[in-house]
């Protein structure tokens, strides 16, 4: 067995990408295989990072003189960074040997002998063609975990002539138990990995079987709120009579425990490694909208292969996410999204931004997490992206919205069985739109929109997801500008919220949803409507900014939580202010210290109201010059006090030496972003609380508030709910 750690650095531009005593990867990989060999490359491309196996990353022809390339190679072996293992085989592959590398990286020289034995593997295909490759040595090749899409690299041709070759010689892989009873008696539970021998211990049965893809290893952006899904799924599915199958690889996850499912694939989330279940299990049908993108980008070319997907077909989800698409079908139901188009180079990138007009957000097409999105404020700013950020191409466009300042962003998801609709969930997001969806606290039910907002929002998520066909789960992402409706986006597949919905109503959506997709209706479940509840529950997110040095917590598009928590009360402000403490946000509980005010220009006419509060809390208020002059205007008492780089003590001085319970900072422009970014990481170092967006500001007022006049109480999550949920 290998364990691979998942690492997520391009999340942290200014993270130093250095491995150290400090623990920063966010999710691993575990792969079994006959050998170590089979093993490592299995691991490798279970990590989702793009990777087949010990891929190149160094390029010598990058550097000036030979010399500049040996140096940058050694000092890429010498510390410990995420793609190490890959340098050390690129070093093998420019001639060093086991011994020099054992004393630059002190790696154990078994590890790097295995390592040599790839390399020299693969180097000795060069020259040779796949119609000259003998079949006795290409299944010596998959017997070392070579995947079809490595070796069609390193032949020259494509992955799906590897496996026509591979097939026609019967080269199939064989699978191997792992015996949870260590043969002490038959085990009903066991678990299999695919390898390359004759004797094929699968054994599948005869039942009506379904198959369920998770979601790979955790990384920012996809996490256990899919493998929650994947899991329930399981469950469900059991109860109503099926054969559960699950495919993932990831070991920290509960849908890889052996018992979570009646069959246990541990293998990498690839077409190959899916496709080899397929023909030996033969399942009724494949769910693959639980486990967050990993399953989605299979799910085209596995239905081309005839693997039976069930639920929303993967042409409805493929209409979701291939923006013109998308846009007709918006049109056609005469709904609104921001003025938006799609770039497949740069010269069309900059023509489509004169049209919609900054600031615009960016990102490339089929991501999650927000990966590589970014708000862009100017030409420059755009040119600089698509030099920098992403590879624009027909295959692989950029979407350019109109960004909606001052909006508000709603979160809904709905259960749908092809006929009828069930929106579940209809969250607020307490930070603004530009703000990515993972990073916003949230409240369930939204907290500051009128009734009739909500139920348009309700009804235009219905014609959605009846428009799309949609049989499971849908999440639609809408943002509210001065009472108008926007769509941002529309997911026919399981969101990050599905946990958080599901235990603040008490219906299990992912069990519903798989109950669905295998053929049944939402009358037939007996959810006609959604019940009636009368608490507030209120999701944070949790983020790892203490692990990297140089980062700025500030939020923005891309996606950089690592988690998230629940708070639950009987009206907003306890909940948020439960959720914050649940996150390790201490609010001041009682009205002493100071609270640090420094807000952009645009701000300054919505903080008036918060800062009398705070004061009729029992707060002093300091604040930056600017700040300081708007509040005096409007008749409140504020001290001032030096910003970041004007005269001693300064803010951040006041910060250090414990002054400061509460800073509150708004910001705009790369400059006053950067001048500002020592305030923000001094308080989160000193563990003081701050708020980085107006609505977050107000958010924690009302919180600390409802605080003094109620103060902390707890229910069980049954008294939240008297009817006790619903069961499946």
């Amino acid at each position: 067995m290998t364990k691979i750690p998942r690492f997520t650095f391009e999340k942290f531009p200014l993270a130093e990408p250095l491995l150290t005593t400090q623990m920063k990867s966010v999710g691993e990989v575990m792969a079994i295989g006959r050998t170590f060999k089979e093993s490592l490359q299995k691991a490798l491309r279970s990590l989702e990072t793009g990777l087949d196996g010990l891929d190149t990353v160094f390029k010598p022809a990058e550097y000036a003189t030979p010399h500049q390339a040996d140096v940058s190679l050694e000092k890429a072996l010498r510390h410990a960074g995420p793609d190490r293992i890959l340098y050390v085989a690129d070093a093998l592959r420019q001639g060093r040997g086991v011994d020099w590398l054992h004393r630059v990286t002190a790696i154990d020289p078994w590890f790097l002998d295995q390592m040599a034995q790839l390399v020299e593997a693969e180097q000795a295909l060069a020259g040779i063609t796949l119609a000259a490759l003998p079949a006795h040595r290409l299944r010596t090749l998959k017997e070392m975990g070579f995947s079809d899409r490595r070796l069609g690299h390193v032949l020259g041709v494509p992955a799906a002539a590897v496996a026509a070759a591979r097939q026609a010689a019967a080269i199939q892989p064989v699978f191997k138990r792992v015996d949870t009873c260590a043969a002490e008696f038959p085990a009903q539970t066991a678990y299999l990995y695919s390898t390359y021998e004759s004797q094929c211990e699968a054994r599948p049965s005869t039942r009506r079987k379904i198959m369920i893809l998770g979601g790979g290893p955790n990384r920012i952006g996809q996490g256990i709120e899919f493998d929650y899904c994947c899991v329930h799924a399981a469950f469900a599915l059991r109860n109503a009579g099926y054969e559960t199958i699950m495919v993932n690889c990831n070991p920290e996850t509960v849908s890889t425990d052996y018992d979570t499912s009646d069959r246990l694939y541990f293998e990498p989330l690839t077409f190959e490694d899916v496709m080899a279940i397929v023909a030996v299990e033969k399942p009724l049908g494949v769910i693959v909208q639980l486990g967050g993108q990993t399953p989605l980008k299979l799910a085209k070319s596995l239905e081309a292969a005839g693997v039976p997907i069930i639920g929303t077909t993967p042409d409805a989800i493929d209409m979701a996410e291939d923006r013109q698409r998308f846009q007709q079908l918006l049109q056609q139901l005469g709904l609104q999204q921001p003025h938006n188009g799609l770039a497949r180079s740069s010269t069309e990138a900059l023509a489509i931004a004169g049209d919609v007009g900054y600031p615009l957000v960016v990102r490339p097409s089929y991501v999650l997490g927000g990966r590589a999105m970014e708000v862009v404020h100017d030409q420059s700013d755009l040119e600089r992206y698509m030099r920098t950020a992403v590879r624009a191409s027909p295959d692989h466009p950029v979407l350019l919205d109109h960004f909606l300042n001052h909006a508000i962003e709603i979160d809904v998801d709905c259960v749908a069985d092809g006929q009828d609709v069930i929106v579940a969930g209809i969250m607020e997001h307490i930070e603004e739109a530009g703000v990515h969806s993972g990073d916003s606290a949230c409240s369930l039910p939204p907290y500051s929109i009128s009734q009739t907002l909500v139920d348009a929002v309700e009804q235009q998520t219905i014609q959605l997801a009846k428009a799309l066909n949609v049989v499971g789960l849908m999440n639609v992402q809408f943002a509210i500008q001065n009472e108008i409706i926007y769509i941002l986006e529309v997911n026919p597949r399981a969101s990050r919220t599905v946990p958080f919905v599901s235990k603040a109503t008490g219906i299990p959506l992912a069990k519903v949803a798989a109950r669905l997709m295998a053929g049944e209706s939402l009358q037939a479940l007996g959810l006609t409507r959604m019940p009636k509840w009368s608490h507030i529950a209120v999701k944070e997110a949790v983020f790892p900014f203490d692990k990297f040095l140089g980062v700025d917590t500030i939020l923005g598009p891309e996606m950089k939580s690592t988690g998230e928590v629940m708070g639950l009360a009987d009206n907003f402000g306890l909940a948020f202010a439960k959720a914050q403490e649940s996150a390790g946000t201490l609010l001041p509980r009682q009205g002493k210290g100071l609270v640090f005010i420094s807000v952009k220009d645009e701000d300054k006419p919505w903080i008036t109201q918060a800062a009398r509060q705070l004061l009729l809390l029992g707060f002093t208020l300091v604040a930056t010059r600017g700040t300081a002059a708007w509040l005096q205007q409007q008749g409140i008492a504020v001290q001032p006090v030096n910003k970041v780089g004007e005269d001693r003590p300064d803010i951040v001085d006041r910060m250090i030496s414990g002054e400061i319970s509460l800073v509150f900072n708004t910001t705009y422009g790369k400059q006053a972003i950067a001048d500002s970014f020592s305030l923000r990481r001094t308080a989160l170092m000193s563990r003081i609380p701050y708020f980085t967006t107006l609505s977050g500001m107000k958010a924690a007022v009302a919180a600390m508030e409802a605080v003094r006049v109620s103060g902390f109480h707890c229910k069980a999550l049954q008294d939240y709910l008297p009817g006790g949920g619903m069961s499946i």
